[in-house]
């Protein structure tokens, strides 16, 4: 009997001890990754308008100065000429509650989070699009990616100024769906869907509370990589309000058969367009 006792005494105490030691072993130093806590915010570029764009510094639009094929200019011009005469163009999609996607959804129209672990960094967007994950376990790409607006992300975090801390996340994101763009004047991506987008997010050197994503798009609808600096500012609320965004809960918008209607305050059909044409209403008895 004592042996046996002894026995569960011993055991119990290896498995303790075994415990200890994987619970010391899950211990993670903080210290050494970058301090993105808080709700980070979009930067508004003075003079440059409030109007979410790809490259901040530019106007959205034509003032972006997209460096489109000529195929994919005359996309953005017809999505323009459609819009100017009441249409949505090349947005259609994103204004019936579509996800967003690459990149655009990285324009923070509402606030980011970052939430970073040793294996994924994590990017909560507060719009249409709820999460990217960023891995950074050192997988290698898989055989096989499910296409997301999103896509799918692998990053790793460098020590680029050799102080034995990590300021770089370098990320990479390939296996998208689409139809994507890069504002809502319709400036399009290439159909194919083959964007391959190249990213470094960074604290800015002499103010910690901005926020770089250093981003390059290599995509079929542009003659070259196209380069941007985002930037992100630090809200320095301890309490922020995180807003729900959940659009098809109050979109106005409303499409029936190819035509797009907009419901009113008073619950009324109304036309987005001149002399737009009424729904078809032949199922409805007495109606004209």
């Amino acid at each position: 009997m004592f042996a046996r006792a002894a026995f569960a005494i011993f055991f119990a105490s290896i498995a303790a001890a075994v415990s200890v030691a994987a619970a010391r072993a899950q211990i993670v130093d903080y210290s050494k990754y970058p301090n993105l806590k808080g709700q980070w915010e979009r930067y508004a570029v003075p003079g440059i308008g409030g109007q979410p764009s790809f490259d901040q510094t530019k106007p959205w639009g034509r003032g972006q100065q997209a460096p489109l094929t000529p195929e994919y200019k005359a996309i953005h011009e017809a999505s323009l000429a459609d819009q100017a005469a009441g249409g949505l163009g090349g947005d259609l999609d994103h204004t019936r509650c579509g996800a967003e996607g690459m990149p655009f959804e990285m324009v923070a129209f509402r606030p980011l989070e970052f939430v970073v672990t040793p294996e994924t960094t994590y990017i909560i967007i507060a719009d249409y699009d709820p999460l990217r994950r960023v891995y950074t376990d050192g997988r290698d790409w898989p055989d096989y990616i499910e296409p997301t607006f999103s896509g799918y992300s692998i990053g790793r975090w460098i020590d680029d100024n050799g102080d034995g801390r990590y300021n770089v996340l370098e990320v990479e994101t390939r296996a998208f769906k689409g139809p994507r763009e890069f504002d809502a004047t319709g400036l399009p991506m290439h159909k194919d869907n083959q964007s391959i987008f190249k990213e470094r997010i960074y604290l800015d050197k002499s103010n910690p509370d901005i926020l770089h994503d250093e981003i390059t798009v290599i995509d079929h609808a542009l003659t070259r990589p196209w380069t941007v600096d985002k930037r992100y500012t630090r809200n320095h609320d301890p309490r922020p309000e995180w807003f729900e965004s959940i659009c098809a809960e109050y979109n106005a918008q409303t499409f029936i058969g190819n035509q797009h209607y907009y419901l009113s305050a008073d619950g009324l059909l109304m036309p987005t367009r001149p002399n737009q044409p009424p729904p078809d209403l032949r199922y409805f008895k007495g109606a004209k």
